[in-house]
């Protein structure tokens, strides 16, 4: 079973679009600014794959909101951490 989520995440490049979600959504400032910038980033992708003659992927751009509200979380916990000390 874990083989067959590894290779699903790892097809359709997957784990790019996770991994550019969780270091858009460290970069980012508020709830605000990670989820337009995670959802536009994410459509930016999926537009440009349509544009090179392929068809949109939504779990594409899933992956991507998903890796942002995660690395936002991320971002969260540690400022949490870092000012409660």
């Amino acid at each position: 079973m874990i083989k067959k989520f590894i290779n699903w995440f790892m097809d359709s490049n997957r784990y790019k679009h996770f991994i550019g979600g969780i270091v858009v959504g460290l970069l980012s400032s508020d709830v605000y600014c990670a989820a337009l910038v995670g959802c536009g980033v994410g459509g930016a992708m999926e537009f440009k794959d349509w544009q090179w003659g392929g068809k949109p992927d939504w779990v594409d751009f899933a992956m991507t909101v998903l890796g942002t509200a995660i690395g936002f979380g991320i971002r969260l916990l540690a400022i949490d951490v870092i000012f409660s000390l």
